[in-house]
């Protein structure tokens, strides 16, 4: 570590000392901040554009965008932090006359802590120095320190400075926001056992994310970590859909699959259909359609290299052919763009083509029937998406089917693809492990909040001295939910 354990200790003990003021501010305060946040990121003009572009290879268009989202998702989790309906305030008044007497109890989430975010290879902006993690944490009322992501360096450089400009002009308090940038496992380990952090946010591989998770459960007081650790996104074909539209399913997913280079970790990794003339029909067009993609540079060489070797090891499995490639000349540091296929039975038998190789590559399964389709559920671990093409006709028919690929996955899609990530409440970015450490969240949308935070409960206390979340004259004016009853009445 270039940062020795006393300079990060330094380091911490800021946001810490930060914490203890940050978390008395006031809701618009922190939305407030978010904005200047906002502002100040869109005020760093091309050069971020153009930054990220040399260190990424990503097109300046997807980039604009990308960054529009993030700062999107920094005024809509502020404008949420505001409103306060992620504090879930609870309020049961006082009963006296009750047997034994029933106390007056108040409940809310308040803040956890500092909060460590590790910045995502493949999203420079939106899930890395000011993405939704960190987003999240300031809505909540934490402190935050950001290990950078080494593949895009300077451009997490410039957006920390655009986050400490406005912790300038808002006038928070010193540490509320660190930047690391050194690399290195040894100090993403230390920081997470350190014990003025209290929580982690992280987006990136299984054994990253894995490593970080076993790490904040050997301390002393473990921690929460919410990693988003992969996922192969499985799409099901069924029977009448793909009698009825093979070719226009096949054309949308040659979309998804290549959307990107495939560096989504919503990607659809994984296609199942019931064998016969409608598959064959759904793999020549989609066969069709994949040679003539155009591969351009993934994000950066070590993505490359790992997806190269995955590709070539799932590709030289028993029983896995070539059903397509591109027929582009692939150029240093490209994706290949691939899809394979193999039978049901031999992928249930091998667990190797059950993980994810990241990029532009999936894997089309051939079953015999529904029943064969049900067998491979069973045995698929935890997906953040999972997707059924399908008609009202199969919805009703293999109900019992769909119940299943439930209960694998955050998302569920009928007749869509899984890439592309609304940011609003309703959205659930997250699914049973391995997709994430913990599906009872999102990272994405504000209900994302709430994973920064914890339940408080106030028994009997005097008005005044109440969180004015919960004070009798509801002063922020936020939805409370009184004996049971949702309002923004004042108790009288």
């Amino acid at each position: 570590m270039s940062l020795n354990t006393q300079e990060l200790d330094k380091i911490l003990g800021k946001a810490d000392q930060a914490f203890r003021i940050y978390k008395k501010m006031s809701l618009k305060q922190r939305a407030d901040f978010m904005r200047t946040i906002g502002e100040e990121i869109m005020a760093l003009g091309d050069e971020l554009i153009k930054t990220a572009a040399i260190e990424t290879n990503l097109p300046e268009a997807r980039l604009i965008g990308e960054r529009a989202r993030t700062v999107f998702q920094l005024n809509s989790y502020g404008e949420a932090a505001e409103r306060g309906d992620w504090l879930e305030a609870r309020i049961d008044t006082a009963d006296t006359a009750k047997t034994p007497p029933k106390p007056d109890l108040r409940k809310m989430l308040v803040p956890l802590g500092p909060v460590l975010v590790f910045g995502a290879s493949n999203f420079p902006f939106a899930y890395s120095t000011a993405g939704g993690d960190t987003a999240c944490a300031f809505a909540a009322g934490c402190p935050v320190v950001v290990k950078a992501h080494p593949a895009h360096q300077k451009t997490s450089e410039l957006v920390a400075h655009a986050i400490l400009k406005a912790v300038e002009k808002c006038k928070m308090p010193d540490g509320i926001f660190n930047h690391i940038v050194e690399p290195g496992n040894a100090i993403g380990e230390y920081l997470v056992k350190h014990p003025v952090i209290k929580a982690v946010g992280f987006t990136g591989s299984y054994g990253g994310g894995r490593a970080l998770f076993d790490a904040a459960n050997q301390r002393k007081v473990p921690i929460p970590v919410f990693a988003e650790m992969g996922s192969l996104n499985p799409v099901f074909l069924m029977p009448d859909k793909l009698a009825t539209d093979a070719v226009n399913t096949a054309k949308l997913y040659a979309g998804s699959i290549t959307l990107g280079m495939g560096q989504f970790c919503t990607n659809p990794g994984l296609i199942f259909g019931i064998e016969g003339e409608a598959l064959d029909l759904f793999k020549r067009t989609l066969a069709h359609e994949i040679e003539q993609v155009v591969p351009f540079k993934m994000l950066h060489q070590g993505i490359a290299d790992n997806f190269s070797n995955k590709l070539q090891l799932s590709l030289e499995q028993k029983e896995v052919s070539i059903l397509a490639q591109s027929k582009t000349e692939v150029k240093t540091g490209e994706g290949h763009i691939t899809v394979a296929q193999v039978d049901a039975v031999t992928f249930l038998n091998n667990p190797l083509l059950h993980q994810e190789v990241f990029g532009p590559y999936s894997l089309i399964i051939s079953c015999k029937n529904t029943d064969q389709m049900k067998a491979i559920v069973a045995h698929l671990e935890g997906q953040l998406t999972a997707t059924v093409m399908a008609t009202e006709k199969d919805a009703d028919q293999y109900e019992d089917l769909f119940a299943d690929i439930q209960e694998i996955c955050g998302r569920f899609i009928f007749n869509n693809v899984p890439t592309g990530v609304e940011v609003c409440l309703s959205m659930q970015h997250g699914g049973p492990f391995p997709a994430t450490t913990d599906s009872r969240y999102t990272s994405v949308g504000a209900d994302g909040i709430k994973r920064f935070a914890r339940p408080v409960a106030f028994q009997n206390w005097p008005d005044q001295f109440l969180p004015k979340e919960l004070q009798n004259a509801n002063p922020l004016h936020i939805w409370r939910t009184v004996n049971n009853q949702l309002s923004k009445e004042a108790l009288s």
